[in-house]
């Protein structure tokens, strides 16, 4: 493990994933990984219940991970992988609301409607209710659990293990703190409100094939 995203969604994450697996040469774990992978669900719950996992074996296939359900979990794989860089993705706060009640709010307020236990459902709520809120409708609640988790991850990690990064930056920062050249080409900019509702909509077909 080499990266270790701590920004929550709707930061850049996506766009992120493609850029580390491109500078990695190497997966980049993600949410969208667990409509793929759906046994992985209960390692993550065991992790947001404070129970003990081997990182190290759990995250052997990935050289990075970013956006939920790993970036609230952030401090225990720092501590599981001392040599890796953690990754502080953000955006204007106001922006990240408008975007996340726009999209992952509304798939996560379904569930809490519909009283779903599923196991992606349970996670989902766990880490909210643990690191951030479950009052998704009071944006000034919302918007500062996000700056509370923000804050959390400048504190707990050390200034020269902790990359902040903001979708408008690019390469630089990620490549100067990885020693490594900046590509030449134009950094990935994905996953558009547009962009993730027709992404959410082909995994949860799939989804329902697969009676996940």
């Amino acid at each position: 493990m080499k990266i270790i995203g701590a920004g929550l969604g709707r930061t850049g994450t996506h766009s992120l994933k493609i850029a580390l697996e491109f500078l990695l040469q190497g997966a980049c774990y993600h949410m969208m990984e667990l409509f793929q992978r759906p046994d992985d669900i209960q390692y993550w719950q065991s992790a947001a219940d404070g129970k003990k996992i081997d990182w190290q074996e759990f995250m052997s296939p990935w050289v990075a991970t970013v956006d939920w359900p790993g970036a609230p979990l952030f401090d225990q794989m720092a501590a599981a992988f001392p040599d890796a860089l953690v990754l502080l993705s953000t955006r204007d706060s106001e922006a990240w609301f408008k975007s996340c009640n726009d999209t992952i709010f509304q798939l996560l307020k379904a569930g809490q409607s519909k009283g779903r236990a599923e196991p992606l459902t349970k996670l989902m709520a766990t880490e909210l209710k643990q690191w951030l809120t479950t009052d998704l409708s009071d944006k000034n609640k919302v918007i500062g659990a996000y700056e509370i988790h923000n804050q959390r991850v400048r504190e707990l990690v050390e200034p020269g293990r902790l990359i902040e990064w903001s979708p408008e930056d690019g390469w630089l920062p990620i490549c100067s703190q990885l020693n490594l050249t900046v590509p030449e080409i134009d950094f990935p900019h994905l996953n558009a409100t547009q962009d993730f509702q027709a992404t959410m909509s082909a995994a949860m077909e799939g989804r329902v094939q697969r009676g996940f």
